[in-house]
């Protein structure tokens, strides 16, 4: 279960994407453009300390492309090169923000969807002092592959992050997992992947948007 909090945000999550996002090599926004939220998902960090978020959005007339991102309350230590940069949260305080690639809580968790078919969080919001069930804008659901490893946290230092123009394939803790950047219905999964495909506004059938490869 995700605890939202009603908060205020500075920078807010899209001006912080807005300042990161271009200089990746899968963005596909026009120079200039902005980004806006097409849907968002979480999910459950078994230790509950990390943040998990996938954010679905575009710039301008690009193509939808997901981003995972980790909020954290102090910096993780040796995954510099994934820091998207720093937000005050008017609830909890400073935050560290994540390429959730780098972030060995995303990958645990996105490759526990994928292998073993953990659900995505639930969301609550607390209003008046009482919790409240938010609906997510994204609904996502991943697979079970038979005989796949039990999943365990992989270490910052030995994980290796590629990226291009579609996806990133980050190789952690003996998996392969591939974040599909932009997604879209012309691409499939390696055989025997694990795979988590979602839907949201504007997309009624599932995309493919992560693999897991075991």
């Amino acid at each position: 279960m995700a605890l939202l909090h009603q908060a205020e945000l500075r920078p807010s999550k899209m001006e912080l994407l807005d300042g990161w996002a271009p200089s990746q090599p899968w963005f596909r926004g026009e120079p200039g453009t902005t980004c806006r939220s097409v849907g968002a998902f979480r999910w459950d960090d078994p230790e509950g300390e990390v943040g998990v978020e996938t954010h679905l959005v575009s710039a301008g007339d690009s193509p939808v492309m997901q981003i995972p991102v980790t909020y954290r309350g102090a910096p993780l230590a040796g995954a510099e090169q994934h820091l998207i940069g720093t937000m005050e949260h008017s609830v909890l305080g400073p935050r560290w923000v994540y390429d959730g690639a780098g972030d060995p809580v995303y990958l645990l968790t996105v490759a526990s969807a994928a292998l073993h078919g953990a659900p995505q969080a639930s969301l609550e919001i607390e209003i008046d002092g009482k919790l409240v069930a938010r609906e997510p804008n994204a609904a996502v659901s991943g697979t079970v592959v038979d005989g796949a490893p039990e999943v365990s946290l992989a270490t910052v230092d030995f994980l290796t992050v590629a990226s291009d123009e579609s996806q990133t394939v980050v190789d952690a803790a003996g998996l392969r997992i591939t974040v599909i950047r932009t997604p879209s219905s012309s691409v499939a999964p390696p055989a025997g992947a694990g795979t988590v495909s979602g839907t949201w506004e504007g997309q009624p059938g599932p995309l493919l948007l992560v693999t897991v490869e075991a």
